[in-house]
């Protein structure tokens, strides 16, 4: 067989996750344990893997899935935890008298704390929880649904305390291969692994201070009685402050505390600085931006649920103070266990299910650390909320339950996705003498395009977020290939791997189960095409954007890393 039909071949499960999930319209449910028999049968005929060694691949991606699951648990259970518990109402009541003008309380409720809700809760909670505060406000269903949209861009590759990057980068590439290649050249896989979150959290930084201008700018062109683009950057003063207040201590966290920090620390420090300065008159414009009257709004911006703030914060049961307390605990207890050696060394030694050479499979290894993992300190968290917040067990037990059901969806379709993932990456094992299925692809890629190919290295990875729904998932079915190609065509394999991420974070925005689902939450179903043809254009920005960084970063200003 020759190396362009293998190469095409390797593309296959990829090709065919796009055409079953696209094409046709499949539930990820149905498409991708298709794809991962497809893959199987190309692991063990075209590229002779043995049965042992796709077996081992399946069960190391299923002790990956229990850690990604684990963390997707914690991260839901503290969210419906603080809903159950009233936190979530005296949080939103917070917001409720900050601004009459509209663009500002996008700049706080949609950017700031929809950036915080990625941080902590990541799978398209943002969309969730901001949607139908929005509303609440007396903002648009359409309008809302799309400001959640495009918060889920900026904050996305930290999201969920960093899963993303946690386990989607680190899943996805060969750690065994590539850190046996850093060694050899002096360095070692940490060094390397704090380089792409470091690069991740710079680019995003550039990009995304833009973001909370362009929020405003499209609210009022697409939502505003007189569809103006100006009325919206009459607010960029302000707007642009909110940028840099959230993307300045993000892009800070990430190069010097690690992935789990970034939109956490980020929206925690801008909520202190731009909630006052709103309240101030800080930057903001002269005339107070509003809707034309609710009787005058098309029929199509309407959402079918009645959201009244009244509902959302009535005699919230605790101060803003106590209902923020479990964040902030939840940030405490991560720099903790990241900066500090003593906590740190504790957390990753007890509680730990591992298993190395599976079935005798030499460096194929899977551990997950329940304790040092977000999702262990989140639980830890929800368990002082329990008692901080004196809760009574039935609405712990009610969040639990929902938490349960939300994971039960999330976990089907991993455990076909990274099993398929691991056979992809751990085909470079095979008695027919060829390389990976990732770097087949490369080959394919890197003489076809060449040099100009990290251009395209973002679309991607939005490419792979379109398909899957997801940043983790795009990253763990792209990043090897994005690592291999770097290396064919000689450039930084961390910052393409990097750019996968930032690409992958973009995605999210026109990701259709991203949108269904901030759309359900205030009852405006049927309408996503309209939606996606929104967001299609801060994506555009954002793919442009990273792609352009990328080719002065490798072009102009000569970035590499310890492999070159």
């Amino acid at each position: 067989m020759n190396q362009t039909l293998l190469s095409l071949l390797a593309f296959a499960p990829l090709v065919l996750a796009a055409v079953l999930l696209v094409g046709f319209n499949w539930p990820a449910k149905r498409a991708m344990p298709a794809v991962l028999v497809l893959s199987v049968i190309i692991a063990l005929t075209a590229w002779g893997m043995s049965v042992n060694r796709v077996l081992a691949s399946v069960l190391q991606g299923l002790i990956l899935t229990g850690a990604v699951l684990w963390i997707i648990f914690g991260a839901i259970l503290l969210l419906n935890t603080l809903k159950h518990s009233g936190a979530i109402k005296a949080i939103r009541g917070g917001f409720a008298n900050i601004s009459p003008d509209r663009r500002v309380q996008v700049l706080i409720v949609a950017w700031l704390f929809g950036c915080f809700i990625e941080g902590a809760s990541g799978f398209g909670t943002p969309a969730a929880v901001a949607a139908p505060l929005l509303v609440a406000l007396g903002f648009p269903a359409m309008g809302a649904v799309m400001l959640g949209m495009m918060v889920q861009s900026t904050p996305v590759s930290f999201g969920a305390v960093g899963t993303p990057i946690v386990v989607g980068v680190t899943g996805g590439l060969n750690k065994t291969g590539i850190s046996e290649q850093l060694i050899a050249k002096g360095s070692d896989w940490e060094t390397f692994y704090r380089l792409i979150t470091s690069e991740v959290a710079i680019t995003h930084a550039i990009i995304g201070v833009l973001i909370p201008l362009l929020m405003c700018t499209m609210l009022t062109r697409f939502f505003g009685r007189n569809r103006s683009w100006g009325e919206g950057l009459a607010v960029a003063p302000f707007a642009l402050f909110a940028g840099l207040a959230f993307v300045l201590p993000y892009a800070a966290a990430g190069v010097f505390l690690g992935p789990e920090f970034p939109s956490i620390i980020g929206a925690l420090v801008g909520l202190s600085i731009v909630v006052p300065a709103a309240k101030m008159g800080f930057l903001q414009p002269k005339n107070t931006w509003d809707f034309a009257d609710a009787k005058d709004w098309p029929v199509a911006w309407m959402g079918s649920i009645e959201i009244k703030l009244d509902q959302l914060t009535a005699k919230a049961p605790m101060s803003v103070g106590l209902a923020w307390f479990p964040y902030l605990l939840l940030a405490i207890l991560l720099v903790l266990s990241r900066v500090n050696p003593t906590v740190k060394s504790f957390f990753q030694k007890n509680l730990v299910l591992g298993w190395k050479n599976i079935l005798g499979e030499t460096g194929l290894s899977g551990s997950i650390e329940f304790l040092y993992l977000p999702g262990g300190i989140m639980i830890m968290v929800v368990l002082a909320t329990f008692l901080l917040q004196r809760m009574k067990f039935s609405e712990l037990k009610a969040a639990v339950s929902e938490s349960s059901r939300t994971l039960l969806g999330a976990g089907f379709v991993l455990v076909f996705t990274i099993p398929m993932v691991r056979i992809l990456i751990n085909s470079g094992v095979n008695m027919a003498d060829l390389p990976s299925m990732p770097r087949a692809m490369a080959e394919l890629v890197a003489s076809s395009v060449g040099s100009i190919y990290p251009f395209f290295a973002p679309s991607v990875g939005a490419l792979g977020a379109f398909i899957a729904g997801s940043n983790t998932v795009s990253n763990l079915m792209m990043a090897q290939f994005q690592f291999d190609t770097a290396q064919l065509i000689g450039v930084s394999g961390a910052l393409l791997v990097a750019v996968q991420a930032v690409g992958a974070a973009a995605g999210n925005m026109i990701a259709i189960h991203n949108v269904v689902a901030a759309s359900a939450t205030v009852g405006l179903l049927g309408r996503e095409g309209e939606i996606l043809r929104m967001t299609i254009l801060p994506t555009l920005y954002y793919l442009v954007m990273a792609g352009l960084l990328t080719m002065l970063a490798i072009h102009g200003l000569g970035v590499t890393d310890m492999l070159m």
